[in-house]
């Protein structure tokens, strides 16, 4: 199995376990506040930062398999040589804001809310560990797409 098959491996298991973690998390916030009528303090907190996880870990997946959204009326309509051009551009757009946007200002949004010292609010957990999912998926685009550009270089 290549690389990027592994790390294709290691998204969808982390996607499906926090996922799976964030209905259980829904489910006990549910029981808590109609059954036991008593509801949890931190279960909206937590879901709200898993829904973050998974909605930025899941683009850096989607991206990485191709499937992300594309308007392909413009695309199918271009010869061989062309599409592949149109291509490049779309992956060296996607790599440039993959490095400037969530790499570094991911970077630069993880270590000021870490030296701020920002606390979530009834979880008590650095912000900074719920923002890292921007640079980690940053690095996983760049991953993907730097891999990309180079099968369509042969």
């Amino acid at each position: 199995m290549n690389v990027r098959a592994q790390i294709d491996s290691i998204i969808e298991k982390t996607l499906v376990l926090i996922m799976s973690f964030m209905v259980v998390n829904v489910l006990w916030q549910v029981f808590s506040r109609y059954i036991l009528a008593n509801p949890s303090s931190f279960t909206d907190e937590l879901a709200r930062y898993l829904m973050i996880w998974v909605g930025v870990l899941g683009a850096a997946y989607v991206a990485g398999k191709g499937n992300h959204v594309a308007i392909t009326y413009f695309s199918e309509k271009l010869n061989p040589v062309n599409l592949k051009r149109v291509q490049i551009i779309i992956n060296l757009t996607i790599l440039s804001f993959a490095i400037l946007g969530m790499f570094i200002g991911g970077v630069r949004l993880v270590y000021i809310t870490l030296v701020l010292e920002q606390l979530s609010p009834a979880l008590k957990i650095p912000l900074g560990v719920v923002y890292a999912v921007i640079p980690l998926s940053g690095l996983l685009i760049i991953f993907y797409k730097v891999l990309d550009l180079k099968e369509q270089a042969q």
